[in-house]
């Protein structure tokens, strides 16, 4: 499998993309700009360079280029998440859950859906032997 490792400001246009779905440039840029100050030709750049990565596809068919994700979510989120479990949690998957349980305020909803799957992971197991 392709190993995915975008840059951090690389993630931030994936994560634009994955959310409002297929978008030109200058929609990406004024999401962006709401919360970072980044010009639109860097913009425009960055998502040229993320196209010849593969990890954007860009419809020509208009005047106005339209980029949408190359690459999953799910796909990439788990390939991230793994090489951090690896490289900083030591390989233990329950490290990093006591670590992100343990300094980030979670809602009583979030705690519910940790339950649930804890649950079913439990199931499967039992299922599996």
């Amino acid at each position: 499998m392709k190993q995915i490792r975008p840059t951090e400001s690389e993630l931030e246009i994936l994560g634009v993309l994955w959310e409002k779905g297929p978008s030109t440039v200058r929609e990406v840029h004024d999401i962006l700009s709401q919360t970072k100050d980044a010009g639109y030709t860097t913009t425009l750049k960055l998502m040229q360079i993320m196209h010849e990565k593969e990890l954007l596809q860009r419809d020509t068919s208009s005047k106005t280029h339209v980029y949408t994700a190359a690459i999953s979510q799910q796909k990439t989120q788990q390939q991230l998440l793994n090489k951090m479990i690896d490289t900083v949690f030591g390989g233990s998957a329950s490290q990093l859950v006591m670590q992100a349980l343990g300094h980030h305020q979670s809602s009583e909803e979030e705690i519910e859906k940790i339950r649930q799957y804890l649950t079913a992971i439990e199931k499967q197991q039992k299922d599996n032997r």
